[in-house]
């Protein structure tokens, strides 16, 4: 029974180690048109991953479709994923809020969650407004994202009088 109920499970078969974004504009973008005409769709908007980040260890971030905007959480290592099987719902716990997740397992993708963020996308009127609305979500969900590290810059180097003239003689 357990090698049964295993095969129903969304486990992380695939630890996404690196950003997801293109694999998922990949995977979303190569769907046949007939899938999206078998749903509400809206055709101002295209497939495009926004902001996926590590979050806890795990992939978060938004998946603009014409027929979907999610916010999608994908197995990364990290604690965040939580194995519920394909179809149900759990709930998690977010910086801003607690969102329900479903669980889905593509057979080109493997598994990953996804809480809804807009029930009708036929009323986006374009991507910059679709990008406007994830992005929100992603800063009402997750903590301010820390400015990322520079290298330090290396002090000038201080020159003497005489070195200054040497230099600018063609000295050095």
């Amino acid at each position: 029974m357990i090698a049964a109920m295993s095969e129903h499970l969304s486990l992380p078969t695939t630890l996404h180690r690196e950003n997801p974004s293109a694999l998922l504009e990949a995977h979303f973008g190569a769907r046949p048109a007939a899938h999206a005409e078998a749903q509400a769709h809206n055709p101002a908007l295209r497939v495009e991953a926004i902001g996926f980040v590590r979050y806890r260890g795990d992939w978060l971030g938004v998946l603009v479709t014409p027929w979907r905007l999610d916010l999608l959480l994908l197995a990364g290592g990290g604690d965040l994923w939580g194995d519920i099987p394909a179809g149900q719902r759990r709930y998690l716990d977010l910086y801003g809020a607690t969102l329900p997740f479903v669980a889905v397992d593509e057979p080109r993708l493997g598994p990953y969650q996804y809480s809804s963020l807009v029930d009708q996308v036929g009323r986006i009127p374009d991507m910059a407004a679709a990008r406007e609305i994830a992005l929100d979500a992603l800063h009402s969900y997750l903590p301010p994202q820390p400015p990322p590290v520079s290298p330090p810059i290396a002090p000038a180097e201080s020159v003497s009088r005489r070195g200054f003239f040497r230099r600018l003689a063609g000295k050095h």
